[in-house]
């Protein structure tokens, strides 16, 4: 007699409606369990009604508390219990839900079902955050930000692990935990926070010469970016996509704002973390609250399995790119964020994204790095969310179906039926069983390898300097400026005098302008030939020989997908707009500017001496959003000074006035001035040249400053041009 496995025609039909309602509820609500407030009594844990929540059970009225007061107790250790152990890494951040949709099937490519049916809107969870920080650091650190995408597939999830940087500062896992100790605060005084500014990184990053690439991204202006909405994500590690007759190609991930990739100036930076420690956070925040929804773009570098070994760096080392000039990046799909999470700790805090959750069509690669990821990651969840339950957590649940025999273990909250937890069975009738990979069963690709067990690192790992020459001779002259005086100002808090020498002499591979500008600012000599510190990395019985850094020579000099100068500037969309004023300030310049403003999607706020009302010059009152006192330039993309001659002499008496002014300048953002207001700038720089003699000229724009707004030779429209443009670094 044969062993039945089969299920009734019937049971089969039930459970599928079970799992297909359990889909629909997911990407309606994602499972959240929502409590309202409304005509409900408080209770315990258990449900239990409490009557008194303002007095624990004491032996009379002054005595002491007695032992069985369950309410106190149940109360007190939750309390007590409230804080998970914060991320290691990427400890501060903010998260939002949306959902993605491909433009174009890329079946030609892949399998994953979410990329292959554009009419398929896939629910996805983003996490930003700051990597060296703790929860309690400043938005606005000098950092690499994390992007991390999960999918709510109907294959189960895939999180796209990012960052805002496409490469890594080193190239092996095992590295990591010195990485992020040395980046960490200096373990003797927890000093400094949230800061590479000091002796321990820039230490590790002189005797790692693999890192200088990373090091220029981290210098740059891509290291304290506007906004989570203004700055591009990378998958960082080359992927693989494989279709459905097996056949694989390699991807490299990037996502691409709408708006634009734009950053602050590093003093700014400063500034705003005085002021707003949590600027990101609320700008995303407020951007969806307002329906001011950000949108990204897919894009995939694709290539073909026979292309692997065609160019000059490796495609698995996480401290290269593809130039994009080699492989143009495909935008495949957009990503539109548009709701706020109901809870910070239960969505934003127990999220929990690991690299190795793929679904059937992409698969992953031998880089190194990543291959220790999908060890430290799950490795992470389970100290931090209790046990190897986290994916139970209502976050973390996928839409598809979860069928497999892990049962119990700490914090277990699905209640399994059945009579097996074991495969295969026959008491069950052998469910769940193995999916084919033509039922959607995931299968690893079967690549080749025939190889030796050995610790090493592949010879065409060792080019450490080529694309970080890349990359600096890709920047403007402004941003070119920008990375030299941060090298400077992280490299002159460096106590140490061996280690500033050091980081100067690997400087002088990337470039000798660059190292000898830095080492100019320290009042240090450049030497001719640096010596390679690699002894540090050498291994006891290695050959010295084969680890000392080799040159490639690149046949791409400059990219411009590398600089900022080069992105999307036709919008003004979720700019915010100071307009500085005061009473018998124009009204109708007030309101002509907001409404062409408004129009082009921008934010405006009235900033003026006092808070509440102040009244224009033909009496009416005009509320005020912030007064000088709590509002600040830094905190604005551009500035407006509207017309009316009291208010102009008012705002001139004003030394907040003034510092907002000349802060706005001196950072290079957009000012318009109406009339009497433009003496401003006059009374800020009586020395300036462009000011005081050309004024009133009409070439004055190309500077980012329109005069005589509403007159005839200047309007809105030029201000909001020349917003769009973001900054004018030349000024």
């Amino acid at each position: 007699m044969g062993v039945k496995v089969g299920k009734t025609s019937g049971a089969r039909r039930d459970e599928k409606k079970i799992e297909k309602d359990i889909i629909n509820e997911k990407i309606s609500s994602l499972a959240y369990h929502t409590e309202s407030a409304a005509e409900e009594f408080l209770t315990t844990n258990q449900g239990t009604r409490i009557n008194d929540n303002q007095n624990s059970l004491k032996a009379g009225e002054r005595g002491p508390t007695l032992l069985e007061d369950f309410l106190l107790r149940e109360k007190i250790t939750h309390f007590d219990h409230e804080r998970i152990p914060e991320r290691v890494v990427h400890a501060r951040g903010t998260a939002a839900h949306g959902y993605f949709q491909v433009y174009e099937s890329m079946a030609k490519y892949t399998k994953a079902k979410f990329l292959t049916d554009p009419s398929e809107k896939t629910p996805v969870f983003v996490r930003f955050s700051t990597v060296a920080g703790s929860r309690g650091s400043s938005d606005l650190a000098r950092d690499a930000r994390g992007f991390a995408v999960k999918f709510y597939t109907k294959e189960g999830n895939y999180d796209l692990v990012a960052n805002n940087m496409p490469v890594f500062f080193i190239q092996d896992a095992i590295k990591f935990p010195d990485f992020v100790h040395a980046v960490k605060p200096e373990p003797h005084n927890e000093i400094p926070q949230a800061s590479s500014a000091h002796d321990t990184f820039w230490d590790f990053i002189s005797l790692t010469p693999e890192s200088m690439h990373m090091i220029m991204w981290v210098m740059s202006d891509r290291a304290i970016p506007r906004s989570f909405r203004m700055m591009e994500g990378f998958g960082v590690h080359t992927f693989r996509f494989i279709n459905e007759d097996g056949k694989s190609v390699f991807v490299k991930f990037h996502w691409k704002p709408l708006l634009g990739v734009h950053s602050v100036a590093w003093e700014e930076a400063q500034i705003i973390s005085s002021k707003d420690p949590d600027f990101h956070r609320r700008d995303l925040w407020e951007a969806i609250e307002t329906g001011a929804f950000p949108e990204w773009e897919l894009g995939v570098q694709i290539v073909p399995e026979e292309d692997e070994h065609k160019y000059e760096f490796d495609l698995l080392d996480p401290t290269k790119i593809i130039p994009e000039e080699l492989v143009p990046v495909q935008r495949i799909g957009k990503m539109t964020l548009n709701r706020n999470p109901s809870n910070f700790f239960a969505e934003t805090e127990q999220v929990a994204f690991h690299p190795g959750n793929v679904v059937p069509g992409i698969d992953l690669t031998n880089d190194p790095l990543l291959q220790g990821r999908l060890f430290s990651y799950i490795d992470t969840q389970l100290s931090r969310l209790g046990g190897p339950n986290f994916h139970e957590i209502p976050i973390n649940r996928p839409i598809a179906p979860v069928h497999n025999n892990q049962r119990d273990g700490h914090m277990r909250q699905t209640i399994n039926r059945g009579n097996t937890s074991y495969q295969p069975n026959t008491i069950e009738g052998g469910y769940p069983i193995q999916a084919k990979a033509a039922e959607g069963g995931f299968t690893s690709y079967t690549e080749r390898i025939d190889a030796n067990k050995i610790r090493g690192r592949s010879r065409s790992f060792f080019d450490h300097f080529s694309q970080a020459t890349l990359f600096y001779n890709s920047q403007s002259d402004a941003e070119k400026k920008h990375l030299t005086d941060a090298l400077s100002f992280e490299l002159e808090k460096v106590k140490s005098v061996e280690i500033r020498q050091r980081m100067v002499g690997l400087l002088t591979q990337v470039d000798e302008t660059l190292a000898t500008n830095v080492a100019n600012t320290l009042g240090m000599p450049v030497r001719k030939q640096p010596e390679y510190p690699m002894n540090h990395i050498i291994p006891a019985d290695g050959d010295p020989k084969e680890y000392q850094p080799i040159k490639v020579k690149q046949s791409i000099k400059k990219s411009d997908a590398l600089s900022m100068v080069n992105t999307i500037k036709n919008t003004i969309k979720t700019r915010q707009i100071a307009i500085l004023a005061a009473d018998g300030v124009d009204e109708a310049s007030i309101s002509q500017m907001r409404s062409a403003l408004a129009a082009e999607g921008a934010k405006t706020k009235i900033i003026a001496p006092k808070f509440g009302y102040i009244k224009s010059a033909t009496g009416k009152e005009i509320k005020v959003d912030q007064s000088f006192l709590t509002a600040a330039s830094v905190l604005f993309d551009a500035v407006y000074v509207p017309g009316g001659a009291k208010s102009s002499a008012s705002l001139k008496e004003n030394a907040r006035a003034l510092q907002f002014v000349y802060e706005a300048y001196k950072h290079g953002k957009a000012i318009a001035m109406d009339d009497e207001s433009a003496g401003l700038l006059r009374v800020l720089y009586p020395g300036n040249k462009m000011l005081s003699d050309t004024l009133q000229e009409t070439d004055l724009a190309a500077k980012g400053i329109i005069v005589n707004v509403h007159a005839k030779r200047a309007t809105s429209r030029d201000f909001i041009r020349a917003i769009a443009q973001h900054r004018f670094w030349d000024r």
